[in-house]
């Protein structure tokens, strides 16, 4: 039967489809419209169920293709449980969600079978192990209605091809958290060694099988490749940049607008946690945030939490109840005023000013509830550090490193600092924006990241025209300086984290954070135009290309002789912009300047560089 190459079926399998977690949810979220664009009803997600969250973002649907109907009810005859529907984001891509523990009776067979496959050995202690593997059989048993397992698929004769993109590499997770001179030191390490160390050598023998048995291997950065090449010994065959959806505005004015409208409602939550303490010009105040991993201005994180604090809560329902008085007040004295004037001419005025007086204007029962509404405002102390009740107040990290260095907002304090650690939403009781409004009303966004295989965050703020500090380890960081003259003049600073020693960075980053508060507000919107003018090279619409040659090349490995030869496109060079003085560009490498699929569409060795200069 001659197979029909060009309308293929798509299925992209993760963990986090419908269920945000990380930075693959975002990934996943954003890559949908594209990618549904091009395949329409040939696109589908897999993933696992959790039922918490699929009844917020999926709609349940019907089967209508028969032969996928025809796999699920044969599942669904041995005990298990799925959910098949559209995703509610743009693009409604479908998706099909397992139950994975309602395949849990077939786990000690799976594992047998894994190991004797394979020859990895899994723990039974290990819940996200056992996750995965039952995620990886039920996904190839959908695909083959037969007990298969997805990891080791091309000993197994499927008709598919696979693409398989690792976002990270587990055993350089593990690795940077040790502090260790990971990056220098990348062609010593004993990974067996390493991985069994640290007790996930089972997980790193799926992570690396899984390298081995695709078709073709990707992964989202330059140095996420030069990771893996050592880590997991294979090398990518490319590197498919994460993207976002980006909107563009018809006038440069309409993004700052945004800027300013988002900045006034952090300002309304910062007085509500600093004004009874003391006050500060907010127009002379620059918001600086942070957000990530917790174990990885403003904080911005996911952590263990119980409630808000009660200062927290108090301040902003202190400063709300002043604004609603204020609010009466001045309707009051907007009626009494017009009343006042209106009647003014028809009246005998007996010495009377054509203005009322403030005793007219504002009676005593008005000024005794001002009164009341700013002795509640009074608060004793300091302004709280942290927004919430942390489960574990006394261990957690971040708490105690903001306790090592001090920073208790003191009116003295340069620097405020707010930790907020659970993600923000428009339906929050303190800060009603969505992660996307809080960072248009930030000035800077700062990430020096020792291990960020490509950076999720700069990117974000990139795109919403707010310039950002990240590093020459991050894979945005690397793209950036590859693709852009001077990534400085634009917005985005990189710290060199590679060549320099730790003291040398953090002067760099300080220095970087000073010059920036030394920008006039002229210079700093100047920026921000700059910055946003970058979106271009991030926009899905422009990176999604990469995506498609990766699915070309495993088309074309795995049947060559269906596949013919397709033209790609070559990359371009941003250049300095106009209103800035030119300055050299650095001729240190990153590690992991490589190439694109477009070379291993080509026959062309993907990670043959080019000999240095002397």
């Amino acid at each position: 039967m001659a197979r029909d190459i060009d309308n293929h079926l798509l299925f992209e399998v993760a963990t986090e489809v419908a269920h945000k977690v990380g930075g693959i949810y975002s990934v996943l979220k954003s890559k949908a419209p594209v990618t549904v664009a091009e395949y329409r009803e040939r696109y589908t997600l897999l993933g696992p169920l959790h039922y918490d969250s699929a009844q917020i973002e999926v709609e349940e649907l019907p089967v209508t293709d028969p032969h996928i109907k025809q796999t699920l009810d044969s599942m669904s005859s041995k005990g298990i449980r799925w959910l098949y529907g559209r995703w509610l984001i743009e693009g409604a891509p479908r998706v099909l969600l397992f139950d994975i523990w309602s395949a849990g009776h077939y786990l000690n067979e799976w594992k047998a079978d894994l190991w004797n496959v394979a020859g990895i050995p899994t723990p039974d202690h290990d819940s996200e192990t056992n996750d995965a593997i039952l995620l990886g059989y039920l996904v190839a048993w959908f695909l083959v209605n037969w007990f298969i397992t997805t990891v080791i698929v091309l000993k197994r004769r499927i008709d598919v091809t696979t693409i398989f993109t690792t976002h990270a590499t587990l055993l350089g997770r593990y690795l940077c958290a040790g502090s260790t001179d990971f990056y220098n030191n990348l062609d010593k390490f004993d990974v067996d060694a390493e991985a069994g160390k640290r007790g996930i050598y089972h997980r790193y023998c799926i992570e690396r099988s899984a390298t081995h048995s695709a078709d073709v291997f990707t992964t989202v950065s330059d140095i996420t490749a030069y990771e893996a090449e050592h880590l997991l010994k294979r090398k990518p065959d490319g590197v498919l940049p994460n993207g976002l959806n980006v909107v563009k505005f018809q006038a440069v004015h309409e993004f700052q607008n945004l800027h300013a409208i988002k900045k006034a409602k952090i300002n309304e939550f910062v007085k509500g946690h600093f004004y009874g303490n003391y006050d500060f010009d907010l127009d002379n105040t620059l918001y600086f945030f942070i957000a990530g991993r917790y174990d990885c201005g403003f904080h911005y994180y996911a952590g263990k939490t119980q409630s808000y604090t009660v200062e927290t809560l108090k301040g902003q329902a202190v400063v709300k109840q002043l604004e609603s008085t204020i609010g009466e007040v001045q309707k009051k004295v907007g009626e009494r005023l017009f009343e006042y004037c209106a009647r003014y001419p028809n009246t005998d005025h007996h010495g009377n000013d054509e203005v009322p007086t403030i005793d007219e204007l504002i009676k005593p029962a008005d000024r005794v509830l001002l009164k009341r509404r700013i002795f509640a405002l009074k608060r004793d102390g300091l302004p709280p550090i942290v927004t919430h009740n942390m489960v574990d107040d006394s261990t957690d990290p971040v708490l105690n490193h903001i306790r090592r260095v001090q920073l208790f907002n003191k009116p003295e304090d340069r620097v405020k600092i707010i930790f907020h650690p659970e993600f923000l939403n428009a339906n929050n009781p303190i800060l009603s924006l969505d992660y996307d409004e809080f960072v248009r009303g930030c000035h800077l966004g700062v990430f020096p990241s020792y291990y960020e295989p490509w950076g999720y965050t700069p990117a974000e703020c990139t795109v919403m025209g707010i310039p950002s500090i990240t590093t020459n380890l991050s894979g945005f960081g690397c793209y950036m300086n590859d693709l852009v003259e001077n990534p400085t003049d634009y917005g985005i600073y990189i710290v060199d984290r590679r060549m320099k020693s730790v003291d040398e960075s953090i002067n760099q980053l300080t220095d970087y954070m000073f010059d920036f508060c030394a920008k006039s507000r002229r210079q700093r919107i100047n920026q921000r135009n700059r910055t946003e003018r970058l979106s271009v090279l991030l926009d899905w619409r422009s990176v999604h290309s990469e995506y498609s040659k990766a699915r070309l090349l495993a088309l074309k490995r795995a049947y060559p002789d269906y596949v013919g030869e397709k033209v790609v496109e070559s990359k371009m060079k941003i250049t300095r912009p106009m209103s800035v003085p030119g300055s050299p560009r650095s001729l240190l490498l990153t590690p992991g300047d490589l190439g694109s699929l477009q070379d291993a569409n080509q026959d062309i060795s993907y990670f043959e560089l080019g000999e240095e200069e002397t």
